[in-house]
């Protein structure tokens, strides 16, 4: 029978009994240990290579839409095969993330990751020369980017289990690394833009590709004290697949949170994004919705920055509560207030769900045994995904047999019912941090 996380029973609740590794002095054969005791600098010399090769990747994956379109469409090539290449990432991001998961439990994240970077590299370089040297075949194209998402299926679930072991204080660790996130995705495109105003897709491609040898090459040098886990005597691949979904299934707090997300992200987070896009956009121009995204990243920024100060003794309960702010956002897109409110509205949307994502990526990394914490982290990408990226493609329709206004509002309101709900269980409401 699956077990529950260190000091935690079975419904996610923290005994009185101290976590394991969390307390008292570490050892060389600590998780996270780089000569570096509790209290002490996050900086470490491991959580400063992670570090870079997060905001590496991060900032090459923003450049794609942009390489994408500008190549394709620069190329002569229809609309719809941006949209189409796009997919092609996306699909196999979605569908392979389990099985990364359960590589990255057989054969460490490390490794894992350092391949993940090593496809997306030849990936890259390929797209690169094709665009530089002429007009590649849309099926090239649709390859090499369904070869990205394979890579970045293969990396997503590494990194659940890697920041625990880089960083000592992983709340911390988790929100630096969202503030890096928020702005490697306002940077990541304005330099692909720029980028294809004074040379080409192909030089985006070229500079994309640099990212992941950066990534790689940080993570290569990582220097990670070995773990019972990695250890660990492993099943069939099948039969790990399996002993993740019985891991998931021991643990209510975890399932019950991903269940609501799933009909959250359909409902709400999914329509969103498409919806902002359009409604902004004809109200205000395209550059308005350029401003809209920043301000987003910049209210991203603020609410990684609350995470690092703000430690709640029940951070899911907190997180949830935060998740009320985007209800702001909802309402004034879908009541057409004027930019000042729409601003505003962006703002908080991106700080209270940055709040959430560093309040919920802590609680797993901290309760759930390192063992099984990859394929769990799968189960959850691939979740979010599959749900996101249904909301995002049934969002036009509906509201144009609806009305956008109608959509997002409705939104606001599955907004507060999902919060209703994820207070109202016991098990989330009342789980408590660890560490």
């Amino acid at each position: 029978m699956p077990v529950g996380p260190p000091g935690a029973d079975r419904e996610g609740v923290p005994s009185r009994s101290p976590a394991p590794n969390r307390t008292g002095p570490l050892s060389p054969r600590d998780e996270g240990w780089d000569g570096v005791r509790p209290g002490g600098e996050l900086w470490n010399r491991n959580f400063r290579l992670f570090f870079i090769a997060r905001t590496a990747a991060l900032f090459g994956d923003g450049m794609i839409p942009v390489a994408l379109t500008a190549g394709l469409l620069g190329a002569g090539r229809p609309h719809s095969s941006v949209g189409f290449a796009l997919a092609a990432w996306m699909g196999p991001l979605a569908l392979f993330v389990l099985f990364g998961g359960v590589l990255a439990d057989r054969f460490t994240p490390r490794r894992m990751m350092i391949i993940a970077d090593a496809l997306r590299l030849v990936g890259a370089s390929v797209l690169a020369v094709s665009f530089a040297t002429g007009n590649p075949p849309l099926w090239a194209v649709y390859a090499l980017s369904a070869v990205a998402g394979v890579g970045a299926a293969l990396f997503q679930p590494g990194v659940a289990s890697t920041v625990p072991r880089v960083a000592l204080d992983v709340q911390r660790g988790n929100a630096v690394l969202r503030v890096s996130e928020a702005l490697m995705t306002m940077a990541g495109p304005a330099f692909a833009g720029m980028l294809v105003g004074l040379a080409s897709a192909g030089a985006v491609y070229a500079a994309n590709a640099s990212t992941f040898a950066v990534s790689g090459v940080c993570l290569f040098l990582l220097r990670l004290a070995p773990m019972p886990s990695d250890e660990t005597h492993r099943g069939t691949f099948v039969a790990e697949l399996v002993d993740g979904w019985r891991e998931f299934r021991a643990r209510s707090w975890l399932w019950g949170v991903i269940a609501i997300w799933t009909v959250y992200g359909f409902t709400v987070l999914g329509p969103m994004l498409p919806l902002t896009a359009v409604e902004v956009t004809e109200a205000h121009g395209s550059g308005t919705y350029g401003v809209m995204m920043a301000v987003n990243g910049a209210g991203s920024v603020v609410g990684g920055l609350l995470a690092l100060r703000l430690r709640p003794r029940r951070p899911l309960a907190a997180g949830a509560i935060a998740l009320t702010g985007v209800c702001l956002n909802l309402v004034v897109l879908g009541l057409g207030m004027p930019v000042f409110a729409l601003g505003a509205g962006q703002f908080v949307s991106g700080a209270v769900f940055a709040f959430w994502l560093v309040m919920w990526s802590t609680t797993v990394q901290t309760h759930v045994p390192p063992e099984a914490l990859n394929r769990l982290h799968a189960y959850d990408v691939a979740g979010s995904l599959l749900m996101l990226a249904a909301g995002r493609a049934l969002a036009g329709p509906v509201a144009d047999a609806v009305g956008a206004p109608e959509v997002l509002l409705a939104g606001a309101v599955i907004n507060m019912l999902a919060v209703a709900m994820l207070l109202a269980a016991r098990p989330i409401r009342r789980l408590e941090r660890i560490g």
